[in-house]
């Protein structure tokens, strides 16, 4: 098991130099200045002259060449260094460090909805096949699949409106200072972030249910007199899961990126949100320390569910 960890380490070296390139080369591509931004204003109106211009280009290093650019950033983020704000002129450090844990919450939130309603639906649905149960828990499902997340928000949004001429609190109240409000402001959202998730668990749940529900251990397991519950939960579910976890990483990925809709929709003040105002802004350092945050918690997420495969599945061996 160590050694299998030390050789998914050592692979995260190449998928974040490779996620770092990307993310610089292709916010270069992208028309737009952040020194001209910068200078034109909110409005983009506003006066400057050439000198000045150039003056800020120079200060904030975009004249350089592309490959001076790049090493520097990398450099920077070797040392734990995401650099300034290039349009607030702050650490991006103190940015990611106000924003990142709630959008942490809010995709743990969605995350941990999904997966609450989606296993049971789909165990329910493998159980009772073909009956009017599965149909309903096939058609939620299918609709959750079928409609995208920004749109479900739109709707919690008009309905809440409409009918209840009630919105979630706008801003952030701290989860540990008042739960209470966090729970008012998160819990639409979160529901709105995971409607497709919990919906493609649950397919993927009924699916590799209705697989181990037909070996023939489980067979075995209720020929030798046990209770239905006990074969349910101890012999078939438990392997049932293995797919489950292995969406869960790409779900997880998916989420966090999925935030940026959410948030502006629903005006949390989150990662998500920083990063459309920072590509507003063509803030690049801004941005790419965002998209390095993402990708690197996507890639110690995949590892540690590659090592829960092995709790799960004692067959599963790393040597």
């Amino acid at each position: 098991m160590q050694a299998y960890i030390a050789k998914r380490c050592l692979l995260f070296i190449p998928t974040v130099l490779m996620a770092t390139l990307l993310a610089f080369l292709l916010l270069r591509v992208i028309p737009g200045d952040p020194a001209l931004v910068k200078l034109a204003g909110e409005t983009g109106d506003s006066s400057f002259t050439q000198a000045e211009l150039h003056d800020l280009q120079a200060k904030l290093g975009t004249d350089r060449p592309l490959y001076v650019q790049y090493g520097k950033w990398v450099w920077g983020m070797l040392r734990l260094d995401f650099g300034e704000s290039m349009f607030f002129e702050e650490p991006v450090a103190k940015d990611l460090a106000a924003k990142f844990p709630i959008t942490l919450e809010l995709t743990v939130l969605a995350l941990l909805i999904a997966t609450i309603i989606a296993v049971p639906l789909g165990l329910l649905s493998a159980i009772k096949q073909d009956t009017p149960t599965d149909y309903i828990a096939r058609i939620i499902a299918i609709t959750g699949v079928a409609l995208p997340n920004f749109w479900v928000g739109i709707l919690i949004v008009y309905f809440l409106v409409l009918l209840f001429a009630w919105m979630p609190p706008l801003g952030y109240a701290n989860l540990w200072e008042d739960p209470a409000t966090n729970l008012q402001q998160f819990i639409f959202p979160a529901l709105a972030l995971g409607f497709f998730e919990m919906a493609f668990t649950a397919r993927v749940t009924r699916s590799s249910m209705l697989e181990v529900y037909r070996e023939d251990y489980t067979r075995t397991a209720r020929g030798k007199g046990l209770a239905e519950r006990v074969v349910i939960v101890r012999h078939a579910l438990k392997n049932a899961l293995l797919p489950v976890v292995t969406v869960s990483g790409y779900q997880f990925g998916r989420l966090l990126a999925g935030t940026v809709v959410i948030e502006n929709i629903f005006m949390v003040p989150g990662m998500g949100k920083l990063l459309v105002d920072s590509v507003f802004h063509r803030d690049y350092t801004e941005v790419q320390a965002i998209v390095m945050v993402i990708t690197i918690s996507v890639l110690i997420l995949n590892l540690v569910l590659d090592v829960i495969y092995g709790w799960l599945n004692p067959r599963i061996r790393y040597s």
